[in-house]
């Protein structure tokens, strides 16, 4: 299985040559233009370096937090859990590496509305009237979350995320999606269909070939 940690890594190092910028530097300009959100923060960074959504989701998961040892190549070392901030210690040691994974869910989440964490020895809960979601590690190398059966058929039944999803249908529609498997890349090229690996790797060099690498 591959190491979360050494991807990571490999993506932020490879983001860096891209972009001729230090991953603090790409922060410190997003902190700059205001953008508050992880949304607001990731698209600035898609639009003002070019970066394609998972790069520029990298870079924004890091803002506030530790970075890695990119000189190195092995993960810096996690900060000592605090009583302050159970996440530390629900993430630490060997599972410090899936933090940015848990926040980048938890991101998500919040922007269905407002809800309560109640952090527990093994799990986060997210409750509104009850308990949703529960998210924490299950292993060094996977995130589990688990979801409320009721509360997922209430959902499923009812039209609270309607206008959430038919913002993604429009935006399916925009860049030619009409089945699955559908991938884009960079936003700009789209393969339909399942296809065989020399097609993807054709896209992936002719993306390499237009930033110069």
């Amino acid at each position: 299985m591959a190491d979360p940690a050494a991807a990571t890594i490999t993506q932020l190092k490879n983001i860096q040559s891209r972009t001729g910028k230090s991953i603090a530097e790409l922060q410190d300009a997003v902190v700059a233009s205001g953008a508050a959100k992880h949304g607001e923060r990731r698209s600035w960074l898609m639009e003002h370096f070019k970066l394609g959504y998972g790069d520029a989701n990298a870079v924004a998961l890091f803002i506030g937090k530790p970075l890695p040892d990119l000189a190195g190549g092995a993960p810096a070392s996690a900060p000592p859990a605090t009583a302050d901030n159970p996440l530390d210690t629900l993430y630490s040691g060997a599972k410090s590496a899936l933090r940015p994974l848990h926040d980048a869910v938890m991101d998500r989440v919040r922007g269905f509305g407002p809800f309560d964490e109640a952090p527990k020895k093994a799990y986060v809960s997210l409750r509104r009237r009850k308990q949703f979601v529960m998210i924490g590690p299950a292993t060094k190398d996977s995130v589990e979350i688990g979801l409320n059966a009721d509360e997922v058929a209430r959902v499923l039944a009812g039209n609270d995320y309607a206008a959430d999803v038919q913002r993604d249908i429009a935006e399916a529609r925009q860049v030619g999606a009409t089945g699955v498997p559908f991938f884009v890349f960079n936003r700009k090229y789209a393969v339909s269909g399942a296809q065989e690996s020399a097609t993807f790797l054709e896209v992936l060099e002719k993306i390499l070939s237009e930033t110069g690498k």
